[in-house]
Parts: structure tokens; C-alpha cells; sequence
């Protein structure tokens, strides 16, 4: 049973020394800092959500949210419908404010 319980405490210092090792003989690598391959994309869709598009399924989102309100007799239908399309619209800035935050 020690013998065991042995076994299993250097199995897994060997295995923390191997990720230790990993991490401490790797080169630096930087994680899309100064890419552009999606940029294209993303502008295509910030245009959408905050373009004529945007609107028009952000007011589809109201009234579906006001339909469903007044079928369950309740205003919480209404109350999701307006918070999805006001967080559709406003998304893409919130995205740019939170990506782009310098200290």
C-alpha cells in the first residue's frame, strides 16, 4: 500500500516537472496581437448589428418580446425582448471598449 501511494506521488512529480519543463523551455509566443485575418469579418458584422440590419431585428426582438408579454399577461417578455435588442445594438461598442481598455 506505501509502496503504491509512493508510485503515485513520483509519478506525478514527474509529471509537474515536465510542465515545468515546458513552460520554462518555450519560446515566447504572442497571442494574435497584430493580426488581420478576421478583421474584415468583424467589421461585416458590427456594420450589420449597428447598420439597418441591426435595427430592424433589434425592433423584431421588441416585438416578439411585447407579443409574448401580452400572451403570458406579463411584462417580463416585453422586458427581454428590449434587453436583447438593446444588447444587440449596443454589443460591438462594448467589445471595442473592452478590448481596446489601456491602463
Amino acid at each position: 500500500m506505501k509502496q503504491m501511494k509512493n508510485l503515485v506521488q513520483i509519478k506525478m512529480l514527474v509529471a509537474l516537472v515536465a510542465v515545468a519543463g515546458m513552460f520554462l523551455f518555450s519560446s515566447e509566443s504572442f497571442a494574435g496581437t497584430g493580426s488581420t485575418e478576421f478583421n474584415a469579418v468583424y467589421t461585416l458584422l458590427t456594420n450589420w448589428m449597428q447598420g439597418s440590419l441591426g435595427k430592424l431585428i433589434a425592433a423584431a426582438f421588441i416585438v416578439v418580446g411585447l407579443i409574448a408579454g401580452v400572451l403570458r399577461n406579463s411584462l417580463m417578455g416585453f422586458a427581454v425582448g428590449v434587453a436583447a435588442g438593446l444588447g444587440l445594438f449596443t454589443a460591438p461598442g462594448i467589445i471595442n471598449a473592452v478590448v481596446t481598455a489601456t491602463w
